[in-house]
């Protein structure tokens, strides 16, 4: 059984969420609304950010990256190791690898929660026990959406570009075997001399692979008990939120993931306000919401995340079948 610090074998990074500057300010009894700005409690800000790696299928299948500063610099083998046969006595010839520096940059990920003002006199800790799933949720849905198809991205790269960029994509035939499409798929990857080592998609396309079978007659997908990771033709299976998965552009990734990047740089921060108007939120009347108004306040939280790609050809996409032409 997975320990709760783990996703898919691999260890959640230790955080250090401090608590605000003050060293005796202790979120238990402190009310909402007399801490309108600062850092989330420890508690709740792990949490926070434990349920994004755990919910995030980039999270779950990409290489993490510490990140103690906005740029990360790091180098990572290309290519070039080799052996050679030697005779004896005789020198070993040495093989030049080829080392690449990469450099990650972190970008700001916020989110404006609207919330009822009863929730003021909360304490602190206690809002965020109640908020945390929805900052969390709000969080890796965008991460996820921008990663994969480059939508509203601040990133230079993006899942689907890379795919695409290497000609790396299979397009679904409605009247043939899904487990033979998938076979080619992870064929695209592997013609790189790249190992694909797992599976990003909807939870929609779970039916169609449990009703699929391989050329032997047995399942190509793999649902073990006790929260074990599911696989399907031997690969884990991570699954990305409804909301920022683009159907009409793909049905599913594959991809060697250790060429996908991803670094967490800053602690969760907060602020309150209770006279704002939400001009990306628009009421019953058509007018932006008036917090004011409406007796309400808003939560904005923000962290910083990186992304980055070290090799297109590592990617590849299963696309929706082509309409056809009337």
């Amino acid at each position: 059984m997975e320990s709760p610090y783990q996703v898919n074998g691999k260890p959640l990074l230790k955080l250090n969420i401090q608590f605000f500057a003050d060293p005796t300010f202790n979120p238990d009894n402190v009310l909402l609304q007399d801490a309108p700005t600062g850092k989330i409690p420890t508690e709740q800000g792990t949490g926070i950010v434990e349920e994004v790696m755990r919910n995030s299928a980039i999270m779950q299948l990409a290489k993490y990256e510490p990140m103690s500063k906005p740029v990360k610099e790091f180098q990572y083998l290309a290519g070039g190791l080799g052996a050679y046969w030697v005779n004896e006595a005789e020198v070993i010839k040495t093989s030049k690898p080829q080392w690449l520096t990469a450099r990650m940059e972190s970008k700001k990920l916020g989110v404006i929660i609207p919330v009822s003002k009863e929730f003021l006199r909360y304490s602190v800790s206690g809002f965020f026990n109640e908020i945390k799933p929805h900052i969390a949720e709000a969080f890796y849905t965008k991460f996820d959406h921008a990663t994969l198809f480059g939508t509203e991205s601040p990133f230079l790269q993006n899942i689907l570009g890379s795919a695409t960029s290497a000609g790396n994509a299979v397009s679904e035939v409605e009247t043939e075997s899904l487990y033979k499409q998938l076979n080619g798929l992870l064929g695209l990857v592997e013609d790189n001399e790249l190992d694909p080592n797992g599976f990003a998609t909807t939870r929609s396309l779970r039916q169609k692979l449990r009703g699929e079978m391989d050329s032997s007659g047995r399942p190509i997908f793999n649902e073990p008990t006790q929260g074990a990771t599911q696989t399907v033709l031997g690969q884990p299976i991570a699954y990305v939120n409804g909301k920022s998965f683009d159907k009409s552009k793909v049905s599913l990734f594959t991809a060697d993931w250790d060429y996908a990047r991803y670094g967490i740089l800053q602690n969760i921060e907060y602020a309150i306000s209770q006279e704002a108007t939400l001009t990306s939120v628009i009421g019953e009347n058509n007018q932006p919401i008036n917090l004011f108004e409406r007796d309400m306040f808003a939560l904005r939280a923000t962290m910083q995340v990186g992304f980055m790609i070290l090799k297109d050809e590592a990617f590849a996409t299963l696309t929706p079948p082509v309409p056809e032409q009337a």
